[in-house]
């Protein structure tokens, strides 16, 4: 047995003879008795060799009492340690429990039961329908197609909807805050449960008209449009004093003003075509994504220019008033963005916007990489997958 691994009741011990040094110092340096009588003195060199002995024996108890200190500090931190350990894995397991069955974030379950979800026998959302490689819809095939769209999808999916659960619902700009749609059936409105329409993340929407965001899912820019003949448009000033059609509530009107624009507003971006087509505006300005479908659909029809803009418009999904759905859907995006084997985002970009490159030349359409999203503070059991 070494000297750290003392049996207990001796652990912080020393040895027996350890134990027994002083006393053993002190009867080697006792002064020796005198002779007895008629013996003779001891000579000098007799009392030289007893002090060296009695010199080497202290040392070897001093170097002894040196070494068995060393080993109980040592022995004593070891010991020290492993409690201070043992001590800091109960409070962590102490911590993840709490987290788990008493306190912190919100589980997965019941996000879902506090957004309502489960209790949803159809997804309603809210979308753009004249919007080529975003989000339009065919009336000749009944099909909806564009990168809005297979958002759509990609949330409906991981909220557990089919795709024939989804419903989408054609809606104005000036609807994507109150989320209300017309029933193309009815014609009665139907209030949706997410918009997903080309929707610029803005603090005055989320302050002033109440807007709840997810967080970002694709980056674009603002561009300008023009009939095939009109004079190249190389920066906003170009536009000054000319008629230019732009989306009501977008963020392009803001910007067309700062250049005193003649801004006129339309809910649907085909309506602001119709009104370049008969040449009553010289140009259509809001996001590159929407624009490049445009020129893409009619290529020999258009121009599209690039502004050189420094701002981004960052699309969110607009949830209304329940957080909890929010929180959903951010999940998606985060599984989306993290998990390397997770490629519908990827591939929808790539069907929608990819395509249109060639058509739209150096104008650029959309970064090509989805936003990082940031991981939700949502709770889930340790052997849970967090990217589902």
């Amino acid at each position: 047995m070494g000297d750290t691994e003392r049996p207990p009741g001796q652990q912080w011990r020393l040895p027996r003879q350890l134990q027994m040094a002083p006393e053993l110092v002190r009867q080697l340096l006792r002064t020796p008795p005198p002779p007895a009588p008629g013996q003779p003195e001891p000579t000098a060199e007799e009392i030289a060799s007893q002090t060296l002995a009695q010199q080497e024996v202290i040392e070897e108890v001093i170097t002894e009492v040196q070494n068995a200190i060393v080993v109980d500090r040592e022995y004593r931190f070891k010991v020290w340690r492993l409690a201070g350990l043992g001590l800091l894995i109960v409070i962590t397991i102490a911590v993840v429990l709490g987290r788990l069955f008493v306190g912190g974030p919100p589980s997965v379950a019941e996000l879902r039961a506090q957004a309502g979800v489960d209790s949803w026998t159809e997804l309603k959302i809210g979308v753009k329908d004249d919007q080529f490689g975003t989000a339009y819809y065919n009336p000749v095939t009944k099909q909806w197609s564009g990168f809005d769209i297979d958002v759509a999808y990609m949330i409906a999916e991981d909220l557990g909807f089919r795709r024939e659960d989804v419903r989408f619902y054609g809606l104005e700009s000036e609807d994507r805050a109150r989320m209300q749609a017309n029933d193309p059936v009815s014609g009665e409105r139907v209030s949706v449960q997410m918009v997903i329409a080309s929707y610029s993340i803005t603090k005055e929407r989320e302050e002033r008209a109440g807007v709840t965001f997810s967080q970002g899912y694709l980056d674009t820019e603002q561009s300008v449009v023009t009939l095939k003949d009109h004079s190249p448009v190389s920066a906003l000033e170009d536009l000054t004093g000319k008629n230019v059609c732009s989306l009501s509530t977008s963020t392009s009107q803001s910007v067309l003003d700062g250049v005193r624009a003649v801004v006129v507003r339309k809910n649907r971006v085909r309506e602001c075509f119709a009104l370049l087509d008969t040449r009553q505006v010289e140009a259509v300005s809001t996001d590159a994504a929407i624009l490049a479908g445009w020129k893409n659909q009619y290529p020999d029809k258009y121009s599209h220019f690039d502004l050189g803009l420094d701002t981004t418009e960052r699309w969110g999904v607009n949830v209304g008033e329940n957080p909890a759905l929010k929180e959903l859907v951010d999940l998606t995006l985060y599984r989306s963005w993290a998990d390397p084997k997770d490629s519908r985002w990827e591939e929808a970009f790539d069907r929608n916007f990819q395509v249109e490159v060639e058509a739209n030349g150096d104008t650029p359409i959309a970064v090509a990489h989805q936003p990082r999203a940031e991981r939700p503070d949502v709770r889930w059991l340790p052997w849970e997958d967090p990217l589902g």
